[in-house]
């Protein structure tokens, strides 16, 4: 899934070549990308692109009027660049959204469609869709603390959790909790005051070292080679690998579409942690699908069981 560092590029990029152009069309190769009902997609059309935003993980067209283009790429969605009038690709393409400056079309590979849009009139209506987590760019290290200590749950799942934390998935949280050297089993309210230090810290330099590397391969072109799997990522992706820190081979934890991969040297004291599927702790904190994840639901703390 596009986490922050991804987002960022694509609007970046978007933005070089949408800001002030016309939105001419929006042609839907899949009805069920559309999730919204009104405004109507010809009610957007021949306004002018004012402004590119991320709201989470979501990419959001700011157009003349006060309305709103709202895309969720989910896992499998990606962006493309093409010239003025391209079609939408045959099993994969979901919509072409046609500006005078080019087009842009949205696939997604799989057969399950998750990808989202939604059109959306006002400011309040945009609040509607914000899942309200901390703005990991932007937020203090206090206001870090007292959002992961909100609920006592696994840090995997209070990272991922978009109600508590905005643009974090399941590549990146592996990445940074490896860089902090913690559990991703870990509960919140056990960690310290310097754990919790160490790892605002690492989520500051993950994503800054990640979203520079990602705007110096893309350069000057459209980003075509967005992947939550990277050659250049210490653990996630990288089951039976060897850590780049310590050489252990990286495990991982699979459940129903969750994985989580470590090092059990460098983060879990030589300990191999249970598979998720006999581990109650972890059936319990994290959520069975990708749209549970999303929505942020179906949780319960720790405490509570």
């Amino acid at each position: 899934m596009p986490e922050l560092p991804d987002i960022i590029v694509y609007r970046e990029a978007l933005e070089q070549r949408t800001l002030g152009a016309t939105l001419t069309s929006i042609r839907l190769g899949n009805p069920f990308l559309l999730r919204s009902v009104s405004p109507q997609p010809s009610e957007a059309t021949g306004r002018n692109v004012v402004g590119l935003r991320r709201l989470g993980k979501r990419i959001v067209f700011q157009l003349e009027g006060d309305m709103f283009l709202v895309l969720h790429l989910m896992i499998a969605g990606r962006l493309h660049w093409k010239p003025s009038g391209a079609k939408i690709p045959g099993k994969i393409g979901l919509a072409a959204f046609d500006f005078t400056s080019g087009t842009l079309t949205l696939t997604e590979a799989g057969t399950k469609k998750r990808a989202s849009l939604h059109i959306v009139a006002g400011e309040e209506n945009l609040k509607a869709l914000d899942r309200g987590g901390m703005d990991v760019e932007t937020g203090t290290e206090m206001e870090f603390a007292s959002r992961l200590t909100l609920e006592n749950h696994t840090l995997k799942r209070s990272l991922t959790d978009p109600r508590l934390f905005s643009g974090i998935g399941n590549s990146y949280s592996d990445e940074i909790l490896h860089r902090s050297k913690l559990s991703p089993l870990r509960l919140t309210r056990q960690m310290t005051n310097e754990e919790i230090g160490m790892l605002f810290r690492s989520i500051k330099e993950v994503f800054s070292e990640w979203t520079e590397r990602l705007r110096k391969d893309a350069g000057n072109e459209f980003p075509e080679h967005v992947t939550a799997f990277r050659k250049e990522m210490a653990v996630h992706g990288k089951f039976n690998l060897p850590c780049p820190v310590c050489g252990t081979e990286v495990q991982r934890i699979v459940y129903a579409e969750n994985e989580c991969n470590y090092c059990p040297r460098c983060q879990t004291g030589g300990k191999l942690l249970a598979d998720r599927a006999f581990s109650r702790l972890l059936k319990n904190d994290w959520p069975k699908t990708i749209e549970e994840l999303e929505a942020g639901s179906g949780l319960k703390s720790v405490e509570s069981q």
